[in-house]
């Protein structure tokens, strides 16, 4: 287990939560007024000067360009007036190795990362070494989680109007009842680890609309199924990364990507904070003798320890490392690892059926 010597956490959630979603002109405004106060809080919490520090880690790919360019430049100033090497993060592979901070996993293990901005299944052979099994081929899951809870105006039930989207479903689900609604399950003719959920955003705002007209209540107040239908949203997407995930672990068996004894499935990002998401996984490697791995949910959503870990794993073994910065630039849109998603879907692997059937 490792030291975290400081944090220091500026968190917009709710904000985003409230103005329908992220609004990258205001992310860049936020990231610029408080970058600065932030890495001083954490160097003066943590007892180091900036002589003190072996390297900077920071993300640079993927993501809001706007933000990332706040970032980037802030982290260029830093590292030339201190002269220190810097190292670019990678954001998903920062997720996939947090889980190594706090738990000896060695390479390979399975990953999977859900979160508002993608859902993807990969192999993880080393630092900087992945395969990339499956990914979302539109919304992810918590964009969808969170622009139900924004249909179903949960900001105004009583138990929900601190909470984000995402936890707002969570909540109201464990008094619903899932089968009053049947969803369909995404993607259920394709054999590979892809994902999508955009077909289902859809059914939900059907059926949404549906239950206005038959209760004669107009948009914006809710619904007296409102628990019902966070139950079935919440199973379905559940089941639909679960039955992915089932695959990708049959796929990596097969082919021998996986330890054949104590191989792992590492679950990051936001939306693996979700309990009832993470007891469907737990199902999953039950039946596969896998080890399940969460990080801290403090961990789960995007954090500065992530980025930092990576930075440090990447020093370690002197990959990455930068003394020069004059043609580093930020991508909004990068790939993860090699992608060998065709090789999934050729080999078509049947998944067997599993009772997904969690008691809250």
């Amino acid at each position: 287990q490792h030291c975290c010597l400081s944090t220091s956490i500026v968190n917009n959630a709710f904000h985003c939560f409230r103005a329908g979603g992220i609004i990258p002109p205001v992310a860049q405004r936020l990231h610029r007024e408080h970058i600065a106060r932030v890495t001083q809080e954490a160097l003066d919490m943590s007892g180091v000067a900036p002589s003190d520090l072996s390297a900077v880690a920071t993300t640079v790919k993927p993501g809001l360009a706007l933000s990332l360019g706040v970032g980037l430049d802030y982290s260029i100033k830093f590292i030339q007036q201190h002269k220190k090497p810097f190292i670019p993060i990678h954001h998903m592979e920062a997720h996939a190795l947090t889980v190594r901070m706090i738990e000896p996993v060695q390479f390979p293990f399975l990953v999977l990362l859900v979160s508002g901005g993608h859902c993807l299944l990969a192999v993880s052979k080393g630092v900087d070494d992945f395969l990339l099994l499956g990914k979302s081929l539109d919304e992810a899951p918590g964009d969808i989680l969170d622009k139900v809870a924004r249909r179903l105006s949960l900001l105004s039930h009583p138990e929900c109007s601190t909470l984000s989207g995402g936890q707002a479903i969570e909540h109201i689900a464990k008094q619903g009842d899932r089968l009053k609604f049947s969803l369909k399950l995404p993607m259920g003719q394709h054999s590979d680890c892809n994902f999508s959920f955009s077909g289902l955003r859809t059914q939900v705002i059907h059926i949404i609309h549906k239950k206005e007209g038959e209760e004669g209540i107009p948009m914006g107040q809710l619904l007296s199924c409102v628990n019902d239908i966070a139950a079935a949203v919440q199973y379905t997407v559940a089941s639909h990364i679960a039955k992915r995930t089932h695959r990708a672990i049959l796929f990596c068996k097969a082919k021998g990507l996986l330890p054949q004894n104590s191989a792992t499935l590492v679950v990051s990002g936001g939306v693996a904070s979700n309990q009832y998401i993470r007891k469907t996984l737990k199902i999953v490697t039950d039946s596969t003798d896998l080890t399940l791995l969460c990080p801290p949910a403090k961990l789960c959503t995007d954090n500065g320890v992530m980025i930092a870990w990576n930075g440090i794993e990447r020093l370690r073994e002197g990959k990455g490392i930068l003394n020069h910065v004059e043609n580093i630039c930020y991508e909004p849109k990068a790939a993860l690892g090699t992608d060998i998603s065709g090789q999934v879907r050729e080999a078509a692997i049947k998944v067997p059926r599993l009772k997904l059937e969690i008691k809250e």
